[in-house]
C-alpha cells in the first residue's frame, strides 16, 4: 500500500478505537506508520482523512446489508417487495452487534460543539450518497439511475428507519425492533392507507 491507502487504514482504526474527537494527526501517523505532511498532501487535512475513513466504513459495513449478501449474493426477493424490504432489515440488524463501535463514531458527532463543524458539513454530503445507496438495495435500480426526488424521499425515508433502528439497538439491544416487526408494521400501515 502506498502512503495515501496506509493514511486511511490508519485513521479507521483510529476512530474505531479513540473517536473523531479524540484522534489526533499524531494517532494516525503513529498508527499508519506515516508522517504527519503526508496528511495534508494526501487529505488536506486530518478531518478530511477522519471522514474518509469513517465513510470507508460506513460503505464496507453498507456491503453487508445488500440483499443476498450471506447466500452467495443472489436473492430471490422481488425488488420493491415486502420480502425484500425484510431481507434487507434482516441484513442491517445482524450486522450491528459487529459495527457498533461504528454506529457510535455517528452519534458522537451529536455532542459537539463546532469544532467539528468541518467534519458535520463532509458528513451530511455523504448521506445524499448513503440514501442513494440504501433505495438501490430496496428497489434494485442502480444508483445512478436514482433520480433526486426518489433519493429526497425514499432515501430519507429508509435513512430515517434505519437510524432509529440504530438508536433503538444502542439503547437497548434486546428490546430493539426486529425485521419481522419492521415489515408487519408496514404492511399494516400500507394496508390502512388503502382503505382511506
Amino acid at each position: 500500500m502506498g502512503h495515501r491507502e496506509d493514511l486511511l487504514e490508519g485513521a479507521k482504526r483510529c476512530l474505531l478505537e479513540k473517536g473523531f474527537a479524540r484522534t489526533t494527526a499524531r494517532d494516525i501517523v503513529r498508527e499508519s506508520g506515516t508522517n504527519l505532511a503526508s496528511i495534508g498532501y494526501h487529505y488536506g487535512s486530518k478531518d478530511t482523512l477522519l471522514v474518509q475513513a469513517y465513510v470507508s466504513l460506513v460503505e464496507e459495513m453498507g456491503d453487508r446489508f445488500e440483499p443476498g449478501w450471506g447466500a452467495g449474493g443472489t436473492t430471490a426477493t422481488p425488488p420493491d417487495s415486502l420480502e425484500r424490504f425484510r431481507e434487507v432489515w434482516s441484513n442491517v440488524l445482524r450486522t450491528l452487534p459487529e459495527s457498533r463501535a461504528i454506529w457510535l463514531l455517528s452519534y458522537e458527532l451529536l455532542f459537539q460543539d463546532d469544532r467539528l463543524g468541518d467534519v458535520r458539513r463532509l458528513l451530511a454530503e455523504a448521506q445524499e450518497q448513503g440514501r442513494a445507496g440504501m433505495i438501490s438495495m430496496f428497489n434494485g435500480v442502480p444508483e445512478e439511475q436514482l433520480d433526486k426526488e426518489t433519493i429526497d424521499t425514499e432515501g430519507r425515508f429508509y435513512q430515517t428507519l434505519l437510524q432509529g433502528l440504530v438508536v433503538q439497538f444502542l439503547f437497548d439491544p434486546d428490546s430493539a425492533t426486529d425485521a419481522d416487526q419492521l415489515t408487519e408494521g408496514l404492511r399494516r400501515v400500507i394496508a390502512g392507507a388503502a382503505k382511506s
